[in-house]
C-alpha cells in the first residue's frame, strides 16, 4: 500500500517510518511532509526511491529542493499538505501532524477516498461533525493511531455487545503527585518530563494539563459513538493498559502491552487486520504490580469541557483547541504560569456563543479568531 505520511519529522512520523521499513512488502512511502525539519528529505529521498511528492514549509526553501529533485514534486505552506494528498498515488494517508493544521488534510483525504490513519487529535477534536458526514457517506475510511483508542477498537472488534463503558487510561502526565496547590509555579521544563512515554512538546503539556484526555474523550464519543455517560477516564501509573471496555456482566476487557506507539501505528496501517490480543478480566486490579487510581475532576477541572463539547458541538472544540495551542506555546515560552492554561481555556469556553453545525469555512474563522483573542488576553494579563 502506497502512503502519505503527514509529520515525517515529528514523533509519530518517525516511528510509522520505523513501521513501514520493517514492512516494506507491504508499505510504501510515497509522499511526505516535514514542516521546518527538512534534513530529513535527502535521507527519505534516499530509503524511498518511489516518493512522487513533498511538502515543507517555506516556498523558497521548496523551490530550492525543486531544482535539486527535478523528479519529485514539491509544495509549501499548508494548502501544500492537500496538494500533497492530491498529486501523490498514495492509498493511505498517515496524518501525524499537531494541532489545527491537521484538520484540512484529513477532510481533503475522505473527500478523494482516502484510508487516513489518524493520529491527529485536533482533526476530531475540531471536525468531528464533518469527519463523520464523510465516513457516512461512505468517502474514505479512517483508523485511529492513539494507543486509547486502538486498545478500545480492539477490545469493540472482539466484543461490542453489552457494553456499559469504555474506559480511557490515563498517565496524569508528569505532574500527577502534585496537588493543586503544588502546580502554581511547576516549569515547562519539568512538564516536559513525561513519566511513560515520549512525545513531542505539545502533547506532553496537554498530557500534564489533561487536555489531551479531554481531547482523547471527544475523539472516543466520535470514533465510536458512545454518549458522554459512557466514556470514564482511569488513572494508571505505567501505562500497560492502554483502555478498557467494561460489559454490562461486569466483566473487562482490556489491551494489555508495553507503551510503544509502533503498536498502534501497526494496527492503523494494517486496518485491524493484523494479530493481537485482548484479555477479559474480573478486576483489572489483579495485576498486582500495577497501580491505578479514580478519576478526580476536582484535580483535573478541565476535562470537564470533554462533556460541553460532546453535548453541544458546533464550535466549541474549535474553541477548546485554538485557545489550548496559544496557552501552551505562551506556557513553553514561560510567558504564563501552567494553571493560566486551564484558566484561560476557562474564559473562552464559558463565553463563546455556539455556531451549530459549523462549515468548514466557519471552523476556520473561528479558530482564527479565537486564537488572536487568546493572544489578546494573555498579553493584558501580561501587562497587569
Amino acid at each position: 500500500m502506497n502512503i502519505c505520511l503527514l509529520g515525517a519529522s515529528g514523533s509519530i512520523g518517525q516511528q510509522t517510518i520505523d513501521v513501514i521499513k520493517k514492512h516494506r512488502d507491504d508499505f510504501d512511502l510515497v509522499a511526505f511532509s516535514v514542516g521546518k525539519r527538512t534534513r530529513k528529505i535527502p535521507y527519505l529521498l534516499g530509503y524511498f526511491p518511489n516518493i512522487k511528492a513533498i511538502c515543507v514549509q517555506d516556498e523558497k526553501v521548496a523551490k530550492r529542493f525543486q531544482k535539486r529533485y527535478p523528479n519529485v514534486l514539491f509544495f509549501s505552506k499548508d494548502r501544500g499538505l492537500e496538494d500533497l494528498i492530491l498529486s501523490s498515488p498514495c492509498e493511505m494517508v498517515v496524518n501525524a501532524l499537531v494541532g489545527f493544521v491537521g484538520l484540512r488534510p484529513t477532510l481533503c483525504a475522505l473527500k478523494n477516498n482516502k484510508i487516513v490513519a489518524l493520529a491527529n487529535k485536533e482533526s476530531l477534536v475540531v471536525g468531528g461533525e464533518l469527519v463523520n458526514d464523510y465516513l457516512a457517506k461512505g468517502q474514505g475510511k479512517l483508523y485511529p493511531i492513539d494507543s486509547e483508542h486502538v486498545a478500545l477498537a480492539k477490545c469493540l472488534s472482539v466484543d461490542d455487545d453489552n457494553v456499559e463503558k469504555l474506559i480511557i487510561t490515563a498517565s496524569g502526565g508528569a505532574f500527577r503527585n502534585l496537588s493543586r496547590e503544588q502546580l502554581v509555579n511547576v516549569k515547562a521544563s519539568d512538564a516536559l518530563k513525561h513519566p511513560t512515554w515520549k512525545m513531542g512538546a505539545k502533547i506532553t503539556i496537554d498530557c500534564a494539563s489533561m487536555v489531551n484526555k479531554t481531547f482523547e474523550i471527544i475523539e472516543a464519543h466520535y470514533l465510536f459513538n458512545y454518549p458522554i455517560r459512557k466514556i470514564d477516564v482511569l488513572l494508571h501509573d505505567e501505562s500497560l493498559i492502554h483502555s478498557l471496555v467494561l460489559y454490562k456482566n461486569g466483566l473487562y476487557r482490556l489491551d494489555y502491552g508495553k507503551p510503544d506507539m509502533r503498536v498502534p501505528i501497526l494496527y492503523a496501517l494494517y486496518q485491524g487486520q493484523c494479530q493481537y490480543s485482548t484479555y477479559l478480566v474480573e478486576d483489572y486490579h489483579a495485576y498486582k504490580n500495577l497501580h491505578f487510581h479514580d478519576f478526580d475532576i476536582k484535580r483535573y477541572p478541565i476535562v470537564r469541557y470533554a462533556k460541553k463539547v460532546i453535548e453541544n458541538k458546533g464550535t466549541y472544540g474549535t474553541v477548546l483547541n485554538a485557545v489550548n495551542e496559544v496557552a501552551v506555546h505562551a506556557y513553553l515560552k514561560d510567558e504564563i504560569p501552567f494553571l493560566d492554561i486551564e484558566n484561560i481555556i476557562t474564559y473562552f469556553m464559558d463565553h463563546h456563543k455556539n455556531i451549530k453545525h459549523p462549515t468548514l469555512e466557519e471552523i476556520v474563522e473561528t479558530d482564527k479568531k479565537y486564537r488572536l483573542l487568546a493572544r489578546q488576553y494573555i498579553e493584558e494579563r501580561k501587562n497587569r
